[in-house]
């Protein structure tokens, strides 16, 4: 019979089917689906010759297929085990470069995804015992193997090794549902509206994370209306993605909002921004753009701010149009700008409606080259739905975006919408 070693050189598997494993028919194909189809990799650790002929001949009399490999130290087997991770780990605790436990941990600690059955004399089985409290899956006895026995023990370790990484994956993405409905909170606010104000605002606002993210990310909207009766509104979009950037959203959100509250207007208020995004951002490169507008009570007008944001929709009886009003870089691009960000006059009829929206709209390719969407081609989709209500309005433009990237890609930058029509006359 030919060494471990040798038949990892000559074969990619060992064992045929002979007799079949407890609770399997004993088909071939019975067999493989105990792996899902794909025979498992197995590395037995072990550098006594007799024991590991041992183990060859148990995978041979069970009749199971298994990718057997074999490692004569811990330092040998931590190479194998960074170029490929085995389903199962067979583990001598006494090898000449380590001993006990701490061959263990070493092997978790390079590759926490494997099970790990560790291999223990018959005067240790207290050391069987305790490795499983360190991390392993089970331990067997050298001098009390059988071979059917010796593969459900294998298939069982795979098998509680992957039902404890899925509970670990279930609890991670539990507290990632935890967070996003935190972050929710702070990014997706609830309008401040005045109750009673003349001038009356109807509020819709969309947001839908990009393709690649399970979690928001930094893009964020918010509406306030003052005691005067203006409306305030902004949507901004934090570079990068991750719960940095989405906290930094939220809290130049509510910044936005603070400083509004408390009267600063203009260059004034996006300086106030700057300074925040520069004290709390997680590093030099990370900058925010957005696009602040404020229309006092019974006005035919907003006045606009862009800072490195897209411009906007405005809808009218006579269709719709995009407006790009002069602006400034974006936040933390150059700090200190002394050129300000000008205010520009941009006029929105009785009954008319302004849509805000962040760049993930405008930037999913729409064919097999590096052709996007960008602003005309949203203004082309709205001019076509021009008669929409808002809520229609605002779905079928995201949702037409979403179809045209869907076959190059995707959206993959989050999307944040904000329709605003104000009903009052003026």
């Amino acid at each position: 019979m030919a060494s471990i070693s040798e038949l990892g050189a000559q074969r990619p598997a060992v064992g045929t089917p002979q007799q079949p494993l407890p609770g399997a028919s004993g088909k071939p194909d019975d067999l493989l689906a105990l792996w899902n189809g794909v025979p498992p990799y197995v590395l037995l650790i072990e550098d006594d010759e007799g024991d590991a002929l041992l183990v060859e001949e148990l995978v041979e009399d069970s009749g199971i297929e298994v990718r057997l490999g074999r490692a004569r130290s811990l330092a040998e087997a931590l190479g194998l085990l960074a170029a490929e991770a085995p389903e199962c780990v067979l583990l001598d605790l006494h090898l000449p470069d380590t001993q006990g436990l701490e061959g263990l941990k070493k092997v978790l600690s390079v590759c926490a995804e494997a099970a790990v059955v560790v291999l223990t004399g018959l005067s240790e089985e207290r050391a069987g015992l305790s490795a499983v409290a360190a991390g392993a899956q089970d331990y067997l006895l050298k001098g009390r193997l059988e071979a059917d026995v010796f593969m459900r023990a294998i298939r069982y370790a795979i098998q509680r090794k992957r039902t404890e990484l899925a509970a670990v994956a279930l609890q991670a993405g539990r507290l990632r549902a935890e967070e996003n409905a935190r972050l929710e909170r702070g990014l997706l606010p609830t309008p401040l509206l005045l109750d009673g104000a003349d001038d009356t605002v109807t509020v819709c606002a969309r947001y839908h994370p990009g393709r690649a993210q399970t979690l928001l990310g930094g893009d964020f909207y918010d509406v306030v209306q003052t005691p005067d009766g203006a409306t305030h509104a902004v949507v901004g979009d934090v570079s990068g993605h991750g719960p940095s950037e989405a906290a930094l959203g939220v809290c130049l959100r509510v910044a936005w909002r603070s400083f509004v509250m408390a009267g600063a207007r203009g260059a004034e208020l996006l300086r106030l921004l700057e300074r925040i995004l520069l004290a709390e951002r997680s590093g030099p490169e990370i900058f925010a753009t957005l696009v602040s507008l404020t229309r006092p009570a019974g006005s035919g007008a907003v006045s606009v701010q862009r800072a490195g944001h897209p411009g906007f929709l405005v809808r009218s009886a006579a269709g719709v149009d995009l407006r790009t009003v002069p602006g400034g870089p974006a936040l933390g691009i150059l700090p200190g700008w002394d050129a300000g960000w000008p205010v520009a006059e941009v006029e929105v009829e009785a009954g008319g409606a302004v849509m805000l929206f962040t760049d993930g709209l405008i930037e999913g390719r729409i064919g097999p080259g590096p052709d996007r969407l960008d602003e005309n081609g949203l203004l082309d989709i709205a001019r076509r739905h021009a008669d929409l209500p808002a809520e229609p309005f605002v779905d079928t433009l995201i949702q037409t975006a979403q179809t045209l990237a869907a076959d190059w890609g995707g959206l993959a930058d989050d999307v944040a919408v904000l329709h605003l029509e104000w009903n009052s006359p003026t």
